[in-house]
């Protein structure tokens, strides 16, 4: 039986969700490394599960090579990408965030399941462009948050290594930049919001931390 295998060449092969996948099943109750592998392919690959068994061992490992070699790659920030015939750019101003675009984002970055709601925070569909220039459009929500799943991982994870790059002492001003220009017209409540969001950006931090150098170990 001939089986067609198309083998993703670049972390821009593969989306989102794909990823997404992978890393709601790699979890210590699944450290098997036979069972990831083959769904390292299943994944990755686009294959049935049961197809893979009928794949040559040697070709399997080759797969497993590829992929590895794929996700050694060095992702860069991409400030515009395109999805479905819409171009979406990188917010341009980081201190432009408002104060629901801060929530949001610390609310969904540190986690792989809700990776694309922190994808369409700091992506949005372009409004305007000038040579290499642009602007986005308001934030609205999570409207784009689905289609999201399916935007290129090379694209995530250069946004995730941008911000793992940040040092404190910029997330720290960018915390104090929000604290002074929303202090006078905040409520109590969305205060402490924002008291609590400063937190958690600094776990998110503490997760991105641990996870990026991970992303290469994947099983052997």
């Amino acid at each position: 039986m001939k089986i067609d295998i198309l083998v993703p060449q670049s972390l821009n092969d593969i989306t989102l969700e794909q990823y997404q996948k992978f890393e709601a099943i790699n979890t210590d109750d699944n450290s098997n490394t036979s069972f990831l592998l083959h769904k390292m392919v299943e994944i990755f690959c686009d294959l049935d599960l049961k197809d893979i068994a009928k794949i040559k061992f040697t070709y399997v490992q080759q797969i497993i090579n590829d992929l590895n070699v794929m996700f050694d790659q060095d992702p860069k920030l991409i400030p515009k990408f395109n999805l479905n015939g819409i171009t979406y750019g990188f917010i341009p101003k980081l201190d432009d965030m408002t104060l629901g675009e801060y929530i949001d984002l610390d609310n969904t970055l540190s986690d792989w399941q809700t990776m694309h709601k922190a994808m369409s925070v700091l992506y949005r569909q372009v409004t305007v462009k000038k040579d290499n220039r642009y602007q986005i459009e308001d934030y609205e929500g999570s409207k784009h948050a689905e289609a999201f799943k399916q935007m290129p991982l090379d694209v995530v994870m250069g946004c995730l290594v941008f911000f793992y790059n940040l040092n404190n002492e910029l997330l720290q001003t960018t915390l104090n930049y929000l604290s002074r220009e929303m202090e006078q017209n905040l409520t109590t409540e969305q205060q402490q919001i924002l008291d609590q969001s400063g937190v958690g950006i600094n776990q998110s931090m503490d997760w991105l931390k641990a996870m990026l150098p991970s992303l290469t170990r994947l099983p052997n």
